[in-house]
């Protein structure tokens, strides 16, 4: 139990970090990402690095205030 518990730790400091919001805003863009490919057959491909994209520069404009 305790290798599990280090284990989910670890996943959620690496998937995380210091930033919910950005972890936040890129699951979104997954997930319309998932939502244009399968349910409106929408070639989608480029809606993730732009969400990212996005996720790092609200990130950046946060930090440097």
């Amino acid at each position: 139990m305790n290798r599990l518990r280090s284990a989910w730790d670890f996943a959620y400091d690496f998937v995380v970090g210091d930033d919910w919001r950005g972890a936040v805003t890129v699951v979104l863009a997954l997930a319309l990402t998932a939502l244009f490919v399968h349910l409106a057959h929408v070639n989608a491909w480029w809606l993730l690095p732009v969400g990212v994209v996005a996720a790092l520069g609200w990130s950046l404009r946060r930090a440097v205030r």
